[in-house]
């Protein structure tokens, strides 16, 4: 093949590639939603479980304008990946995450909150919410089974 047929289809190429990798993007959650997400619904388990809604109380106090921004983003995502099912969907990965959470909080026991209680600390610690996504990853409280990814026909539903 000449260099000179080569060029266009390159060309082409490249311009079909940005659709594909946007079209993957907009199938999957942000990881700094799904973290923070995963974090929020932590710490709601924790306060829950151990009979101590203050921490979280805080927590929410503090962060209330970049926790009320992820979850619009969140539920963009759900109307996005799966259109008048969103909100149903959006649902159960909410509930998916906490069951999740507390299935764990039943494995450790009593152990649970003496072993999860400095969450609190740590998190109110941050100097603002520009680290709490950060912080979120670097807890990784998003179980592997629950998928951030809409599903191909899931995503046809629509």
């Amino acid at each position: 093949m000449s260099r000179l047929f080569l060029m266009p289809l390159v060309c082409c190429l490249a311009l079909l590639l940005p659709p594909a990798l946007a079209a993957q993007a907009a199938s999957c959650l942000a990881p700094s939603v799904l973290n923070v997400t995963a974090l929020q619904s932590e710490l709601m388990v924790l306060a829950t479980t151990c009979h101590d809604g203050s921490g979280y109380n805080a927590f929410m106090l503090r962060y209330r304008p970049y926790l009320f921004a992820t979850e619009q983003d969140l539920a963009a995502y759900f109307r996005r990946a799966y259109g008048r099912a969103g909100q149903a969907e959006h649902d159960r990965f909410v509930t998916g995450l906490a069951n999740d959470q507390s299935d764990i909080g039943l494995r450790q026991g009593t152990d649970f909150c003496p072993r999860n209680q400095a969450l609190f600390s740590e998190v109110m610690a941050l100097r603002g919410a520009s680290e709490l996504p950060d912080y979120a990853a670097g807890k990784d409280l998003a179980p592997a089974a629950l998928s951030a990814c809409a599903t191909g026909s899931a995503r046809r539903r629509r």
